[in-house]
């Protein structure tokens, strides 16, 4: 089962990040134990094939450091490297170690080859260190670092072995689940107080690992790849960032959400950025009605199910003023706040799903309910700081997560 994931995004048409006979160490944050741990590497959006040199799975000790005692060195299939195709994904074999819950790991690549960074994890919240150019380091205790980067090149999860009790909850989103406005280092997403509020549940929380797969910028009915998106007062920008913002959650929920390892919940989080966006970054024609995005979700609640895999659904935050700073654009207007208000009416009254949490009700401003808390906004008035990410953590019932069927 998983105990920490990402999604994978192509790094878009800004420079590209390139590295030749270095050591990549990863930073990532676990959400529950195991005692045998395994990879997972993607090049979904490579161009060419991935070399891996070799690969090291280790508990973070400081910074780029590890404990040398909980170092191990990872295989593919029985070899030391492995080479990824382009378009693919790989996992790597199971090795002993002891994972704790809400415990740092260090995963460290050493590419050989000249490598682009096509395919990463954009907006990681998490310091993760390159080496200088001295070859292979993946097995250093004490880190060569050269520089840090603050996004997941080619690393999208790690799994852990389960008891037959074990389950996965994956939070399925956009900027809001990836965690901007959060604390770089802090681990304050709400996906990763949600993981803190488990492991605190007496009984269960050992059992249940957190995987956030929210994506900046990310929509639940279309991707970046539409040419009518070239139009718009904000076209130049979108064109820049757009490959970036990922497939459109109906295009990306299997890969990202309903194959990962041990997965029997699904949080979803997405379509605000459907409302949002038109008008602003891209043409208003397409604009969304509250009617579009809820039988978008009612797709991908009838794709989980089918897996026997429950689902909750979480209303939308409120976004007035939502700002975006550059260039400056103010994305709200009141015919989006109307939708916004019909989807989270379908979301409180229907039983098509197996469970509701009200991050709207949870963040905002109980004087001024079409806008957030101040005390919660980071700023751009739609994004939520730490402060409102606990709050919305605390606004999902730990009762959702049984093990009963999903309603059909």
């Amino acid at each position: 089962m998983g105990t920490w994931a990402t999604a994978p995004q192509f790094s878009g048409t800004d420079s590209v990040a390139t590295y030749a006979n270095q050591t990549l160490r990863l930073i990532v944050h676990t959400s529950t134990a195991g005692t045998r741990a395994r990879i997972r590497i993607s090049n979904v959006f490579g161009d060419r094939p991935l070399e891996i040199g070799s690969a090291h799975i280790a508990r973070r000790a400081r910074n780029a450091d590890i404990d040398p005692s909980a170092d191990r060195q990872l295989s593919f299939r029985g070899q030391s490297s492995t080479s990824v195709p382009a378009g693919s994904a790989t996992v790597s074999d199971a090795v002993d170690l002891d994972v704790p819950a809400l415990s740092d790991l260090a995963i460290s690549f050493f590419l050989p080859n000249t490598t682009a960074t096509t395919t990463l994890h954009t907006l990681a919240k998490q310091t993760s260190y390159v080496s200088t150019q001295t070859g292979d380091a993946t097995a250093a205790a004490t880190f060569p670092v050269g520089a840090t980067i603050t996004s997941w090149p080619f690393l999208t999860g790690v799994d852990v072995a389960a008891s037959s009790r074990g389950a996965a909850i994956v939070a399925f989103g956009s900027s809001t689940t990836d965690g901007d406005g959060s604390t770089t280092d802090a681990n304050r997403r709400w996906p990763d107080v949600l993981a803190e509020r488990l492991q605190k549940e007496k009984g269960s929380g050992a059992q249940l690992g957190v995987l956030n797969l929210g994506i900046i910028g990310n929509r639940l009915l279309t991707d970046v790849h539409s040419p009518r998106q070239a139009g718009g007062p904000f076209g130049e920008v979108l064109q820049r960032l757009g490959p970036s913002l990922g497939d459109a959650g109906l295009a990306r929920f299997d890969r990202d959400a309903l194959e990962q390892a041990g997965v029997k919940y699904v949080i979803l989080a997405l379509g605000v950025n459907d409302i949002l966006f038109p008008g602003a970054f891209i043409p208003a024609s397409e604009s969304v009605t509250a009617q579009d995005v809820i039988d978008g979700n009612r797709q991908l609640i009838s794709r989980a199910h089918k897996k026997n895999i429950r689902v909750i659904v979480t209303t939308i935050p409120p976004f007035e003023d939502a700002l975006f700073r550059r260039p400056s654009i103010s994305f709200s207007t009141p015919e989006k706040e109307r939708v916004r208000l019909a989807v989270n009416a379908w979301i409180r009254r229907s039983r098509e799903f197996d469970g509701m949490a009200d991050f709207d009700a949870a963040v905002r401003d109980p004087s001024h309910p079409a806008r957030l808390l101040p005390a919660y906004d980071a700023g751009d008035h739609v994004h939520v700081n730490d402060a409102g990410n606990v709050a919305q953590a605390n606004a999902i019932s730990l009762a959702l997560f049984t093990k009963g069927a999903p309603r059909s």
